[in-house]
């Protein structure tokens, strides 16, 4: 009886292990109504954002936007997706200047690949990302090239809080020139003031 018990017990742990994560990651489609979306292929390798567990009673969200300077007649934001949960270090932030502008197209230009919290990124508008490299385990950074791709603001609603575009570029890696990838098929449909709260599984 106990060695049955034993068996059962081991196989519902075994089940639980494989259905931890069952969440099959889609790229969204491109919206304009605030459905709190985002999805990019960083080199072929599609990016969605993911909550993670937190650290330091500090919640670890899918999906950030924050704003600095004089809302709204002289301000740049920064719209930054992490994917906490599948292991691959995956991040991509957006810094966008003057974003009082609003609609259009708009050319994306050179990262320093510095982060928005704890860095100091261009006050320009460009993108860095992170991903791992599945071969060496590697993490790596990559800037935004100049004059490879473009950032369009489909939608910029200041009445309900709309963001939505697309964007695509080259990328470089930080400590390898050499090593270029590509930014395909961004898109991004948010309501900056409820994007902190949406859940990204």
């Amino acid at each position: 009886m106990k060695t049955t018990l034993l068996i059962l017990s081991l196989t519902l742990l075994q089940n639980c292990s494989k259905s931890e994560d069952t969440f099959t990651p889609t790229l969204p489609p491109i919206t304009q109504t605030g459905a709190n979306t985002f999805g990019v292929y960083i080199d072929d390798k599609l990016l969605v954002p993911r909550d993670g567990e937190g650290t330091f009673n500090l919640p670890s969200y899918g999906m950030s936007y924050f704003v600095s300077g004089n809302v709204p007649t002289d301000f740049n934001s920064s719209l930054t997706a992490h994917d906490y949960k599948s292991g691959n270090a995956g991040l991509l932030q957006l810094n966008i200047e003057d974003m009082q502008n609003g609609e259009g197209e708009y050319q994306i230009k050179e990262s320093n690949c510095q982060e928005w919290v704890g860095g100091n990124p261009p006050p320009t508008i460009n993108l860095l990302c992170r991903w791992k490299d599945e071969q060496t385990g590697e993490i790596k950074i990559y800037c935004s090239i100049e004059g490879t791709g473009n950032l369009t603001i489909l939608k910029y609603d200041r009445t309900n809080g709309i963001l939505a575009g697309t964007f695509s570029c080259l990328a470089v890696n930080k400590d390898d020139p050499n090593d270029i990838i590509e930014i395909t098929e961004g898109r991004f449909d948010i309501v900056w003031g409820t994007i902190n709260e949406q859940e990204f599984p």
